[in-house]
């Protein structure tokens, strides 16, 4: 079970990066609702926390598994804090706003976005109960980013046109940039799933 302040018990994990098979698979399901699937959300707070984020999902910390967890305010600066197992996005509406984004796994890389303004994810919690979760806003954006963590998406892949090119530019200049390791599904482009081009 989680503790009183999240991530005071965990472990922080080195993030994983943006060219790492992990991150661009898709993640398979939590079977398992014991004492080790605490501890990796446990160790994902912690890990979130340590690098000033608002989400983090499993495959970030090298984890293919279903879960993510955050702690984000929405527009109205309303915090959000929790985790969902097994998530899955279920509604998307309102109307698409660019806002910026920005992803743990490609430190500093932040790009105008296009999100919807409302999402729902459904899924579990720690002893595999149902949870929904509902955002509107930046809160929306955030679900919206981690589910598609865990399908082996990255916020890259949601941008088209100039906006791509340059979020792509800036990638291949970033210090922390390597070319994607052998087996990850990072497109022609070398940018990731779904390009868009």
């Amino acid at each position: 079970m989680l503790s009183r302040i999240p991530g005071s018990a965990g472990a922080v994990h080195p993030v994983t990066p943006w060219a790492s098979p992990v991150l661009r698979a898709v993640c398979s399901p939590v079977e398992r609702f014991d004492a080790e699937l605490g501890a990796l959300v446990e160790s994902m707070f912690a890990t979130m926390y340590a690098a000033d984020g608002v989400g983090l999902a499993a495959n970030q910390v090298g984890v293919g598994l279903r879960v993510f967890v955050y702690d984000c305010p929405d527009d109205e600066d309303v915090r959000h804090l929790g985790h969902v197992v097994n998530p899955v996005l279920v509604e998307t509406d309102g109307v698409v706003v660019a806002g910026e984004e920005g992803c743990l796994s490609l430190p500093g890389l932040r790009a105008q976005t296009p999100r919807y303004d409302r999402a729902v994810v459904r899924g579990q919690d720690l002893t595999g109960a149902p949870v929904e979760i509902e955002g509107t806003g930046f809160f929306a954006r955030c679900l919206q980013h981690e589910a598609a963590h865990l399908d082996g998406g990255v916020f890259l892949d949601e941008l088209g046109g100039w906006r791509r090119a340059r979020a792509l530019r800036a990638m291949r200049r970033a210090p922390w940039y390597v070319p994607a390791e052998a087996g990850a599904d990072v497109g022609a482009d070398g940018a990731g799933r779904g390009s868009r081009a």
